[in-house]
């Protein structure tokens, strides 16, 4: 693989499995050095051991402030900087009617999906990328552009994070460019409940392209997101990977 990334070092939060660690290999496999980091520090380990030379980790709760400070200044002061940040983590605790959700569980899931990459985000600005500029991914879903029967809470999320991307591209250009990816149905862990037990397959029927993603589909989205002489020239927008799912015509019968 070309080396696009040589000298860069990328974050990557959620890193630890699914679509995050099949990011953080894409990264090290084109260079990078990459610190991922999730809640679990022997998960963090694991991958980190299994991916190589090149990818670090540093545990911590990504809604909790101090973790998060903690492991972006663990990232700069080992890695020595911080070019490529990537809001991946993401959580969904609530599956039901979005007029029924409960406030705690509605709560945990805009601090998580839409405040703590609007956190991260802040922390790498104002101590690299404001200076020394960068390229920030938004981990979003497809959800976020139409509506679900189940999914409302989560889709909510990821739909605002949508316009938290376009905001700060404005904000933050010509320094650091913020771009998102909207995942369709990802063959991952975290949504295993969605594709398991042929569920997947009757997905898959209704995208013109009859599969459901794999994680290299988003992981190499996010490498051209990040590498400068790729999309230089690209800031604020969404790379939708679904398999063609939004273009799909309803089956009817």
């Amino acid at each position: 693989m070309e080396k696009s990334l040589q000298g860069k070092v990328a974050l990557v939060t959620g890193g630890s499995r699914g679509i995050g660690k099949g990011i953080a290999a894409a990264f090290a496999a084109a260079g990078a050095q990459v610190m991922i980091s999730s809640r679990s520090a022997e998960s963090c380990a694991a991958t980190a051991k299994e991916l190589g030379a090149g990818v670090h980790f540093e545990a911590g709760n990504i809604g909790r402030v101090e973790d998060a400070e903690r492991v972006v200044g663990a990232t700069l002061e080992r890695l020595g900087r911080l070019d490529i940040l990537v809001n991946n983590a993401a959580t969904n605790p609530y599956a039901g009617p979005t007029i029924d959700v409960d406030l705690p569980r509605w709560e945990k899931t805009l601090q998580v999906n839409l405040t703590a990459p609007l956190l991260w985000t802040q922390l790498a600005w104002r101590r690299w990328m404001k200076e020394h500029g960068g390229a920030i991914v938004n981990i979003s879903s497809v959800g976020g552009l139409t509506t679900n029967t189940l999914l409302g809470v989560y889709d909510i999320t990821k739909s605002a994070l949508l316009h938290l991307t376009r905001q700060l591209a404005a904000e933050l250009g010509p320094k650091v460019r913020v771009n998102a990816i909207a995942p369709g149905l990802i063959k991952t862990d975290f949504a295993r409940v969605l594709w398991e037990e042929g569920r997947g397959d009757v997905v898959a029927r209704t995208y013109p392209l009859k599969r459901l993603g794999e994680v290299v589909d988003v992981a190499e989205a996010a490498l051209y997101l990040a590498d400068d002489r790729r999309s230089g020239w690209v800031t604020g927008n969404t790379i939708v990977i679904d398999g063609g799912g939004l273009v799909g015509f309803e089956r009817i019968g």
